[in-house]
């Protein structure tokens, strides 16, 4: 017979806190839309208050250092997933602000991006990019297994198991839960990101596999008779349920252009290259120490004790903001050396698991991190992204990365005879010369990304 007992266990896992909630949601947000946020709670929070910060010179470089970006609209339609955020998402009876991705890039060319830099076979990457083309502006799926099999022509013919795994891996792209076929899988998909030690993961999974619409009406009584649950466990649960985001596509979206401000600078001082956080980039917060002096002991004032817990919470998470873009960026910049001294063709191989492996984060943060931040630079202003891009081989062994292939090509067509332009086939040829080896028919994709016309056509260019 099995008897009770008490044992002692020591381990580690990932609790999605409030805290921790709010330090994710801030580190996605570019500069512009970071400092609105902040604005917004000195407003509303009596104990927050903003520092005087000191006059930091700057050279005349760093003055002009702003580059054009994309925001987008804000799209409020009356589908189940927007009555879910206005059921109070948040947890305060308000419906949560989403902001857009500012970088002018789509939502199919992050997934393409991200297609090319991560560990994807070349059969997968064409599956998965039948499947791009598929999802929406939402971020969903809008095509059957069936309809990607027929747009599919490989030898041999490709299965639904093959489609559904790639599927599976392009749901953990950034942003998560995109390429899901329901709200319910979307949500599922990004609860499935924390650990399953997290208080509230299993209930939180459940309530998105088949009660959302419960949430949506806010019929908490019946969801937790349901459930068979305590009000505590369906407040953990409903907490990790409203920290997803229903449409992760509106994310990614170009609109209107806008200006931001780099959030790291980058110089060589005594011939070494260091990062610092633009001091000029995101106000100082700290508590009203009158105001928290006054609640000291008393048992009153539950309002005020709550604004200053969420005042030192977003306080701390700036903090973990501007340490995590610190180490992402110093990392990039060690990788990335030969590219600041010598240009695009110096750029080495790197992808985001790179960076997560070197620095212990997971690749979903590291992909936050680098979508919408900017890098000052000698050579210019870059989004982190930029540095990132795939490993092609060389007669050399040592990789090379897409980015200074894609240089190589520029330079080889601004060099040509205007006479007798380079085809493809040439330009693949004089790569192999320098011991990069790629196919013709990647020679022509980088051709036609960097918009520069076939060799027909820059002849009959020249010719008129």
């Amino acid at each position: 017979m099995l008897k009770p007992s008490l044992q002692l266990k020591l381990g580690q896992s990932l609790t999605m806190t409030p805290q921790l909630q709010q330090a994710i949601r801030l580190l996605q947000l570019p500069i512009l839309d970071l400092n609105a946020q902040i604005q917004e709670a000195l407003e509303e929070n009596i104990m927050l208050e903003m520092e005087d910060l000191p006059d930091v010179p700057r050279t005349e470089a760093e003055s002009t250092a702003e580059v054009e970006t994309i925001k987008a609209e804000e799209q409020w339609q009356t589908s189940v997933s927007d009555r879910i955020q206005d059921s109070g998402w948040n947890g305060e009876g308000r419906p949560i602000t989403e902001f857009a991705d500012e970088s002018g890039e789509s939502l199919h060319e992050h997934l393409y991006w991200q297609l090319e830099i991560e560990n994807f076979t070349v059969r997968e990457a064409l599956i998965g990019e039948a499947l791009v083309d598929s999802i929406n502006d939402d971020g969903y799926l809008r095509a059957e297994i069936d309809e990607i099999l027929e747009s599919l022509d490989e030898q041999p013919p490709v299965t639904s198991e093959e489609v559904e795994q790639t599927l599976g891996r392009i749901q953990q792209l950034d942003p998560v839960g995109v390429g899901a076929r329901t709200l319910s899988e979307c949500i599922m998909r990004q609860i499935e990101q924390l650990d399953d030690d997290t208080p509230g993961y299993q209930l939180a999974l459940d309530i998105a596999a088949g009660h959302l619409d419960l949430v949506a009406s806010r019929d908490y009584g019946e969801l937790r008779r349901g459930l068979r649950t305590s009000e505590e466990s369906l407040h953990e649960a409903l907490a990790l349920v409203r920290a997803c985001n229903p449409k992760p596509g509106l994310s990614v979206s170009p609109a209107a252009a806008q200006y931001v401000i780099p959030d790291v600078f980058v110089r060589k001082i005594d011939n070494r290259w260091q990062v610092e956080i633009s001091p000029a980039g995101v106000p100082r917060l700290s508590v009203n120490q009158q105001y928290a002096k006054l609640l000291r002991g008393s048992g009153e004032h539950t309002v005020l004790k709550t604004q200053l817990q969420e005042a030192r919470w977003l306080i701390r998470s700036l903090e973990i903001r501007n340490e995590t873009l610190l180490k992402v960026a110093t990392s990039i910049v060690s990788r990335q050396r030969s590219f600041l001294e010598h240009g695009d063709e110096g750029m080495k191989p790197l992808v985001l698991r790179d960076v997560a492996e070197e620095i212990g984060m997971h690749e979903s943060t590291i992909s936050r991190v680098t979508t919408n931040k900017y890098m000052h630079t000698p050579r210019g202003v870059f989004e982190f992204k930029y540095f990132f891009s795939s490993h092609l081989s060389s007669a050399s062994g040592e990789d090379q990365s897409s980015t200074s292939v894609r240089a190589k090509i520029r330079k080889f067509i601004a060099a040509e005879n205007d006479a007798k332009p380079l085809s493809d086939s040439k330009i693949t040829s004089l790569l192999k010369d320098e011991g990069i080896s790629v196919a013709r028919r990647t020679v022509a994709k980088y051709r036609e990304a960097m918009n520069i016309p076939s060799s027909s056509d820059r002849r009959n260019r020249e010719t008129r």
